[in-house]
């Protein structure tokens, strides 16, 4: 069957490139767990074997730049884990792995459990740059949480005390390898951050670092509650923990991950030869800024000196004295002819004042008032003297018909003992006590008997 136009045809070497950009594509780094068999050791350096199991096998190629890393001797026969891309060696054709990272076998469970843990605190958001705290720029105080007799705690204080020295550095010991390294480490950063919030520790940053060792040596870092306690730290924690190659859990939750301690002391400290490049710059500035501004200052006191030289002081002093003299001329004369009007305005007020004198008006009211009491004292004595005369006729007329003056005649009244008189003998009975007032005094009597006067006819 002829072969159409429209078909691809593939010559090998792009059929293999092809094949070769499918399988990088399709594979990121991936950990394969086998066999070494078909070791091969060559003089370049590179390490060429076979990772096999009961059913199938796979080449694998490691290259002399990774191999330094390894911390054992690969043999025939070593069950390994190796971290991978999937390649395809184009001029045979043949599909290998290209070797980053080989462990040994008995990591290979522990890895599985790293992995998982790490996907599960991924998907929490652990590892999300926002929840990232800063670093200081020049920290006031550091904090490392390692263990006192590893060499990571002298490098990182060797590196501090090299680039900035001042810096206080506090060392928190913990042990970093064992069953009570995680406990002790997850301690170590609570209690840290709670005195610190509490106002009783300084610290800006926390140093958390170890050096190199196994994944089970290292496995500390890896636990779920070591990641915990960094991420709810309130202070800023950087890790440095084994070598470049080696990454744990806790690197991921840290705010900043340093490829060793050494590096992680670099991270946190400023370097002070570059601080005092720095001092040395701002200083010649402000030097700089200063004769600047001095030599401004000094332009404007020579201006200032030509200027004085110019108008001499004296000759100012003389023209402030004339205008002085003709100002206080001046004053005088104005003070004058206000004074003046003053004088014409107050004597007009003056006539006024005098024309309306309240003196005046009292004067003729007093007049006013002796010529009234003149008349009522008159009018008083005329209206006494007549009332005085209307008394004496009706006392004259009063006394006339008197009872007393009837009484000075011979004539007495008699009153019950209610003070009522008694006009009619029926009015009394046998032993009633009566009154009988004469002119001069009382008669107090008992009644002996009534006798009726019979009325005469008519």
């Amino acid at each position: 069957m002829p072969v159409s136009k429209n078909n691809n045809i593939y010559s090998v070497s792009t059929l293999n490139q092809s094949v070769a950009n499918l399988l990088e594509e399709q594979f990121s780094w991936i950990w394969v767990e086998g066999e070494i068999s078909n070791l091969a050791l060559p003089a370049s350096g590179h390490i060429y074997f076979s990772l096999k199991d009961r059913s199938a096998q796979v080449s694998c190629a490691m290259f002399k730049g990774r191999n330094r890393t390894l911390k054992f001797q690969p043999e025939n026969g070593n069950q390994v884990l190796v971290r991978a891309k999937v390649s395809l060696y184009q001029p045979r054709g043949n599909y290998q792995l290209i070797v980053d990272r080989m462990e040994e076998a008995g990591d290979g469970a522990l890895r599985r459990q790293f992995e998982q843990l790490k996907i599960k605190l991924a998907d929490e958001g652990l590892f999300d740059e926002a929840n990232k705290l800063d670093i200081p720029e020049l920290p006031e105080s550091i904090t490392i949480i390692t263990s006192k007799t590893g060499a990571a705690v002298h490098d990182v204080l060797s590196v501090i005390e090299r680039r900035f020295p001042s810096i206080p550095v506090k060392l928190f010991p913990v042990p970093v390898q064992g069953k009570e390294a995680a406990p002790a480490i997850c301690n170590a950063i609570k209690l840290i951050g709670d005195n610190v919030s509490e106002g009783k520790f300084d610290c800006d940053v926390i140093l958390l670092v170890r050096g190199g060792g196994s994944l089970e040596d290292l496995w500390s870092f890896n636990e779920e509650s070591v990641a915990r306690a960094i991420y709810d730290c309130p202070i800023p924690i950087v890790s440095g923990v084994g070598h470049e190659v080696d990454v744990t859990i806790a690197d991921f939750v840290a705010d900043i991950r340093a490829a060793t301690p050494t590096a992680a002391a670099e991270t946190v400290t400023p370097d002070q030869t570059s601080w005092l490049q720095s001092f040395d710059y701002y200083q010649q500035r402000l030097q700089q800024l200063i004769n600047d501004k001095t030599e401004r200052q000094q332009e404007k006191t020579q201006w200032l000196l030509r200027r004085l030289q110019t108008q001499h002081p004296e000759t100012k002093i003389q023209d402030s004295k004339h205008r002085i003299k003709e100002l206080t001329k001046r004053l005088m004369l104005h003070r004058q002819s206000m004074l003046s009007a003053r004088r014409g305005k107050l004597a007009a007020c003056y006539a006024r004042f005098s024309a309306q004198s309240p003196q005046l008006l009292v004067t003729q009211n007093k007049q006013t008032t002796h010529f009234l009491n003149a008349r009522l004292q008159m009018a008083t004595l005329n209206l006494l003297g007549n009332r005085k005369s209307q008394l004496s006729n009706v006392a004259r007329t009063l006394n006339a018909i008197s009872p007393l003056q009837t009484l000075e005649r011979g004539y007495s009244i008699t009153m019950d003992n209610k003070s009522k008189a008694i006009l009619s003998v029926k009015q009394v009975k046998t032993g009633d006590t009566i009154e009988t007032r004469l002119h001069n005094g009382n008669l107090i009597s008992r009644v002996e008997s009534c006798i009726e006067t019979e009325k005469k006819n008519q």
